[in-house]
């Protein structure tokens, strides 16, 4: 009990001066108790836009592709801060690691777990970035969504993951929908998804490959059907000069198109009873600009299109293509403090023609502690 007592005093004592040093300077700051050392991050952070055609801003004030609808309605502003985060970090004498991290983007705003894990010895448990995901071939975008086709599947996930050196391999829950009736109460995750990542650097070359591998199923109990759908992609970053990088990616997936980020693709649907794999491919470009004294200007660009021809019909004319393109500028005013202004370009067509377009500027300021 006495040393018990000795450590919630020592955590008290040392976290109030740590908050008391932070009061004075806006970086992160670190403390340790007993055999813990913790860290406690975030940021605020402002995201202002401006939507010159259709409304597509989403609670991030984000472009959201299932907003265009070329309804006449033009010019719309918002403003939130509900991407804001906070974050803790903690790894003791063993080498335990544990994180737990959250944003205000959940239901009505409130606050959502981003991540919730703990690692040991190359082991990982809990929900973090899906390992069919990484961030090499990615360009900086204010577009809280970013690129379309953007590498893997770019979200967090529950997983159980091992890695060693540059390879890693998870147990995931699996994502993915359905079209048509198969969509409805017949969908079952029989199985995990299971992935294998790959992911190094050689010189001013950094590179990763991955792939995902799942089940299809579909069970109404006098029916049923499965598929194997997969997922597979590259991404690389290289560095022209000191100033100038050039990134990008590719992806592809057969029943697997929920994992081409920002595609709306579904995974299969129902064909006569029997269930069968939709397929879709996509790749971003980008380079990014240092011009010093913590600005840059960064372009990129993306698509993804779906094989949805076995969808069609003359009711439905399903989403074909999503793309969109940023050019941004950032710059640093102060440490700590990131502020940009970018310009965006939505677009989709669908299978059997019909597209849509907006064009939408946004403003951020993000103040890091």
């Amino acid at each position: 009990m006495q040393i018990n007592n000795k450590l919630r005093l020592a955590i008290r004592a040392t976290a109030a001066t740590a908050i008391l040093s932070v009061a004075g300077q806006a970086q992160a700051f670190d403390f340790s108790a007993g055999d813990v050392d913790a860290s406690v991050y975030g940021y605020t952070r402002l995201n202002m836009s401006y939507d010159i055609d259709e409304n597509l801003a989403d609670p991030s004030q984000s472009g959201d592709f299932s907003k265009l609808s070329n309804n006449g309605i033009d010019g719309h502003f918002g403003a939130s801060a509900y991407q804001s985060r906070i974050g803790v970090k903690a790894t003791n004498a063993s080498g335990v690691m544990i994180n737990v991290e959250g944003d205000f983007l959940g239901s009505n705003n409130n606050l959502r777990l981003r991540h919730a894990y703990g690692s040991y010895k190359g082991i990982l448990a809990g929900q973090t970035w899906s390992n069919h995901t990484t961030f090499v071939g990615s360009t900086p975008t204010l577009d809280f969504g970013g690129l379309v086709a953007t590498a893997g599947y770019q979200s967090r996930v529950a997983q159980l993951r091992y890695t060693t050196g540059p390879a890693s391999f998870s147990i995931e829950d699996p994502k993915g929908e359905f079209a048509g009736t198969a969509a409805g109460t017949g969908k079952k995750d029989g199985t995990p998804a299971f992935t294998a990542r790959f992911d190094d650097k050689s010189g001013s070359l950094s590179y990763a490959a991955s792939a995902v591998v799942k089940q299809n199923s579909y069970d109404i109990g006098t029916a049923d059907d499965t598929t194997i759908g997969f997922g597979v992609f590259g991404a690389a970053k290289i560095a022209i000069t000191d100033m100038i990088s050039i990134q990008g990616a590719i992806n592809y997936a057969d029943g697997a198109t929920g994992y081409i980020y920002r595609s709306g693709g579904k995974d299969a649907y129902l064909d006569n009873g029997d269930l069968k794999n939709l397929s879709g491919v996509g790749g971003t470009i980008g380079t990014s600009v240092n011009l010093g004294g913590g600005s840059s200007i960064n372009i990129s660009y993306g698509v993804a299109k779906l094989d949805v021809d076995d969808l069609a019909s003359p009711t439905n004319d399903p989403n074909e293509t999503n793309e969109n393109a940023f050019i941004n500028y950032q710059w640093t005013p102060a440490q700590s403090v990131m502020m940009g202004i970018e310009y965006g370009y939505y677009s989709n067509e669908t299978q059997g023609g019909s597209s849509e377009d907006a064009n939408r500027l946004m403003f951020a300021a993000q103040y890091n502690f």
